[in-house]
């Protein structure tokens, strides 16, 4: 065989692979997976999920491998039919969905799947007892009825032009979850569901694995067994994936490019809606003066970031939307100019101090940058951000912390974050700048509140007219131009490499989270070996 570079380029192309692997104390046929042959897979993330409860958000973009949503994607992102048996009915006002659903598909543990688990899943999603971070993105459903045991209506508040990408979401089984805490029980870390595998161990902090689920209405996977490493630490991925310890991993563009001629693996570029991005809290001082957030949105080199620490893998962001989207407002593009950026501080006051860094009423121009630790692209990021921060006289200290040392700080001190979801600009734009989610789980970080953006968020979310969206998400844009709450730095390509002995391998254009459901393997159960 020769090597083979597998590169997208555009966004609907395919996508690829997290992956990375097993403890290396794990021997093969312990029931993780690896063994290095075609009947099982191991792969590695950055970070593992905190349930594996639909009813506490996991999976809620779908390929969650355990359940199955009423809708799933396809390879270019368009809506298919997965438990229902067609896209849904639309009233003519958009506030009534009808979805079909399919008959004997059972559970894992073999009891019948009806449209009683829908409305519980749903209806306890919403319930406000439940722990659901992200229960408002379900906030335009009024209500969800069955009728009978294969349909399901939902009636929503107002139409909602997004809800039908909602419906991915994974649906549980009512008989085994309804039976437990739904915050604390067991179906967090014991999940039943329809999907193509079922969970057999969870140890936390460093391996899931799963099986294929012999019932599976769509037909047994051959891909037998499938483990999910956690690696936090990208230098740590790649030395595990050169050992052999690993079919597969998520890496750095730099450090997957040794890997470009390597006959014995394939190597993927994923174009993705994934962006990295500076919080600016309204909370601290400096970070709130839109003076300092407009000089830093102009001090920042996007196009010298994209080459020096993606190696050319991604592009410039200027927003939650990439650039190449449909609903990108061309003209929101900030060019990066460091004599304006100093211009603008030296007109609201901040003037350079004796070692450069500025002062406005006896305060330096200084704020903590935080990133997680292990992450190398975020580090890379802070880092080149940074320095080009003290170019314009702004002080930006960055430290690493692990998720529970960073969250509280957040108020007062930067984040490096990442976000991104490609399938509706309503999942990227309501969460990270309405208000409304100000102090809601990791939305709205930067406590960002800006009145245009709400209004206009809002109207979008409420209409059905393709028109009237784009219109509102172009004001939302050019809002965002004026008063950036966050400095958005790049959308980043998501570079895979994985053993070249599987046929079927696939992916879509994908979100930020690249765990389970991401990658090559969010149709794993498609795959066959290579002959």
């Amino acid at each position: 065989m020769t090597a083979r570079t597998v590169r997208t380029a555009t966004a609907m192309a395919l996508a690829a692979v997290v992956l990375v692997g097993a403890p290396a104390c794990s021997a093969p046929g312990d029931g993780d997976g690896s063994g290095g042959g075609t009947d099982s897979l191991t792969v590695g993330v950055a970070q593992e999920p905190e349930t594996l409860s639909p009813l506490l958000g996991y999976g809620k973009e779908g390929n969650s491998k355990i359940f199955d949503g009423l809708l799933t994607h396809d390879a270019k992102m368009h809506l298919r039919p997965a438990l229902a048996t067609r896209l849904p009915k639309v009233s003519k006002d958009g506030r009534t969905y009808t979805y079909e659903l399919r008959k004997g598909v059972t559970f894992s543990n073999g009891k019948p799947f009806t449209a009683e688990d829908v409305v519980y899943t749903y209806e306890t999603i919403l319930d406000k007892k439940t722990n659901n971070a992200s229960k408002g993105e379900l906030d335009a459903v009024e209500s969800v009825r069955a009728q009978g045991r294969h349909r399901v209506v939902f009636r929503l508040k107002y139409p909602y032009a997004a809800f039908a990408e909602r419906t991915v979401l994974p649906i549980a089984s009512k008989a085994v979850a309804s039976r437990t805490d739904v915050n604390t029980g067991s179906y967090n870390t014991k999940p039943v569901g329809t999907g193509p595998y079922m969970l057999t161990s969870w140890r936390k902090g460093e391996k899931l694995s799963f099986k294929a689920n012999p019932r599976y209405w769509g037909g047994k996977p051959k891909v037998e067994r499938f483990t999910v490493a956690v690696i936090e630490d990208d230098d740590v991925r790649a030395t595990r994936l050169r050992s052999g310890d690993l079919d597969g991993a998520i890496l750095p563009p730099n450090l997957a490019k040794a890997y470009e001629e390597d006959e014995e693996k394939r190597t993927f570029s994923a174009k993705t809606a994934d962006y990295r991005a500076v919080t600016l809290p309204s909370g601290n001082p400096v970070t709130k003066d839109k003076a300092v957030r407009r000089a830093l949105d102009l001090a920042v080199d996007r196009e010298a970031l994209v080459k020096s620490v993606l190696n050319g893998a991604g592009k410039p962001a200027y927003g939650p939307l990439p650039t190449d989207s449909p609903w990108f407002a061309k003209g929101t593009e900030r060019p990066h100019d460091l004599a304006r950026a100093k211009k603008l501080l030296g007109e609201a006051g901040w003037k350079p101090g004796k070692d450069g860094i500025r002062v406005k009423d006896g305060r330096r121009a200084a704020f903590t940058l935080w990133y997680f630790s292990g992450d190398k692209l975020r580090q890379d990021h802070a880092l080149a951000y940074a320095s080009d921060a003290k170019k314009a006289g702004i002080d930006v200290k960055v430290q690493a912390g692990s998720r529970e040392v960073v969250r509280p700080k957040l108020d007062h001190d930067a984040m490096l974050m990442g976000n991104g979801f490609p399938a509706d600009p309503d999942f990227d734009l309501y969460p990270t700048l309405h208000s409304s989610q100000i102090g809601d789980g990791w939305n709205n970080l930067a406590a960002y509140h800006d009145k245009t953006v709400d209004k206009q968020l809002d109207v979008a979310r409420r209409s059905r007219d393709p028109e009237v969206r784009k219109n509102a998400y172009d004001k939302v844009q050019r809002a965002l131009a004026k008063n950036p709450g966050y400095t958005f730095l790049t959308h980043i390509d998501h570079v895979y490499v994985i053993d070249d002995k599987w046929r079927g391998l696939t992916t879509q254009v994908e979100p930020h989270d690249h765990g389970i459901g991401a990658g090559p393997w969010w149709n794993l159960q498609d795959w066959k070996p290579e002959k």
